[in-house]
């Protein structure tokens, strides 16, 4: 989930003192889910840009091997994407196939899917894989990356970040940001790559940061995570679990939210409806939910990795491993 925050709160005071009933977040999440069931997606879809299929790789191709392969298939889709008109894609495209990237794994059909590395994964002693959440494509995706870029300079010498784009992400305004279903598909190829992670280099620790949706996608896949350490969602409508036991993982789970984030109105329950369940569960940052709660400052839901500020600080200490003293009844603010 990405976007500004909403203006209900600024139009209700500007009513005046007119009481409006109340609904509880089960109602909201009823109409929600009513509404997916009943009113048919006006928009029209964005016409498909023209891309090649993944490189071919052989099998136990190195990491460099990757990473030439991919700039070779983003290049080639840079081009057919100028062909067809799109120069914004072809732009994005051609930044990933600078000499400089570390590509693991590249798709640029549809939305698109990334996986860049920032470090050397081989020896790195500390790897963070960043998670995204709604709205984040190919389109987007430098965006996202400088979230990683950011960490990977705050965290230093040593270490790795790794941006993971694995997966079709759901739209800020569309139906499925509201329900599991991207998450359950993302969650098995989650779980593969970090497998492949700790193969790669196991004596590092890794972790894994879950942003707004992508929190979501980390609960689904928590179960298979025994490689991980540490579990950190920020900016979370809620991990499809009602406690960090029914996570089922043995990774330590910490959340944060920044004090103006406008996530934190998001109704924090589930609720079926005609076959379809919408929500999230509980609030990862409640005492109820179980989490070790990190300071993440007085930012908004972009905020999270910005260079300088409390929540990427705390999110680095818990890469590092350097904060252990957190728990549910600390405060997200500053």
């Amino acid at each position: 989930m990405t976007g500004n925050q909403g203006t209900a709160a600024q139009a209700d005071e500007a009513e005046g003192p007119r009481r409006r009933p109340r609904r509880s977040g089960r109602t909201v999440l009823a109409l929600l889910v009513a509404a997916a069931v009943v009113v048919p997606v006006s928009a029209a879809a964005r016409p498909a840009v023209p891309a090649p299929a993944p490189a071919a790789l052989p099998a136990g191709a190195g990491p460099q091997e990757r990473y030439d392969a991919h700039r070779a298939n983003a290049a080639r889709a840079a081009g057919m994407a100028e062909a067809h008109g799109d120069r914004h894609r072809a732009d994005h495209l051609r930044a990933l196939a600078d000499p400089g990237r570390r590509l693991l794994d590249f798709d640029a059909r549809g939305g698109g899917r990334v996986t860049e590395v920032l470090g050397d994964l081989a020896t790195a002693r500390r790897v963070a894989v960043l998670v995204p959440g709604s709205d984040t494509t190919l389109d987007t995706y430098e965006r996202f990356r400088a979230g990683a870029v950011a960490l990977h300079d705050r965290l230093g010498p040593g270490t790795a970040v790794v941006a993971w784009l694995g997966y079709d992400t759901p739209g800020t305004v569309s139906t499925e940001v509201a329900t599991t279903g991207r998450a359950d598909e993302a969650a098995g190829p989650l779980t593969r790559f970090v497998q492949q992670l700790h193969g790669l280099n196991p004596r590092a620790g890794i972790s894994l940061l879950c942003h707004s949706y992508g929190s979501v996608v980390c609960g689904r896949a928590a179960p298979g995570l025994r490689a991980v350490t540490d579990i950190a969602v920020f900016g979370s409508p809620g991990t499809g679990a009602d406690s960090v036991a029914g996570l089922h993982t043995t990774a330590r789970v910490w959340a944060g939210r920044g004090a103006d984030d406008w996530i934190a109105g998001v109704p924090h329950t589930h609720v079926t409806v005609a076959g379809t369940t919408v929500g999230f569960g509980a609030d990862p940052v409640s005492a109820g939910f179980g989490a070790r709660v990190f300071p993440a400052g007085p930012g908004g839901h972009s905020d999270y990795l910005k260079p300088g500020s409390v929540a990427l600080d705390s999110l680095a200490r818990i890469v590092l491993g350097t904060d252990r003293a957190a728990t549910p009844k600390d405060t997200t603010r500053d």
